[in-house]
């Protein structure tokens, strides 16, 4: 497949309303396979269809809590929406459309998305840790809203280098 441009911060189309998608063909596999190039080459964990450019319900999220010896994998999900969420995690939050910049913010530590396949049809993914951080990280693209919006400070790279950050709070690891 191709590889798109991330786009970043300065483009005002990041902070846009998403539209759902109705249309479940090629163009839609055809976009949802180049958002899984474009993660995989920009060493990711999650990409929005805002994020190249698209504004329509569409994410990919790398699963990589998996069992060892396993490969992490894609969970490709249109039209979702969070219909559970529980516990909460407080850490470092990164972007590929922001990038080397971080910042702390507050996410559930479980989260269960109802959305689509790219064929339509239906059904529900629970991710925890990382992977539920990236749920929500990435359906707030859809949103309009980027993370740098809810962090409650961004953190200096002498922070990240040096993990100082953990002196104040109890965290978790990096997402992008």
């Amino acid at each position: 497949m191709a590889l798109r441009k991330i786009v970043t911060s300065e483009d005002a189309s990041l902070y846009k309303h998403c539209r759902e998608v109705t249309k479940f063909d090629e163009r839609l596999h055809t976009l949802l396979d180049d958002m899984r190039d474009t993660l995989e080459s920009a060493d990711g964990v999650g990409l929005a269809a805002p994020q190249v450019g698209v504004l329509r319900r569409a994410v990919i999220v790398l699963e990589t809590n998996v069992p060892e010896g396993e490969h992490p994998y894609v969970i490709e999900l249109i039209n979702p929406e969070i219909v559970e969420k529980s516990g909460e995690q407080y850490g470092p939050e990164g972007c590929l459309s922001v990038p080397g910049r971080y910042g702390l913010v507050e996410r559930p530590m479980e989260v269960t998305v109802r959305a689509q396949d790219r064929y339509g049809k239906r059904f529900e993914v629970k991710g925890e840790g990382l992977t539920a951080r990236c749920f929500c990280h990435e359906l707030d693209h859809l949103e309009g809203v980027v993370f740098t919006s809810i962090a409650d400070r961004m953190l200096t790279n002498e922070e990240l280098e040096t993990g100082s950050w953990m002196d104040d709070e109890d965290t978790e690891d990096v997402a992008e």
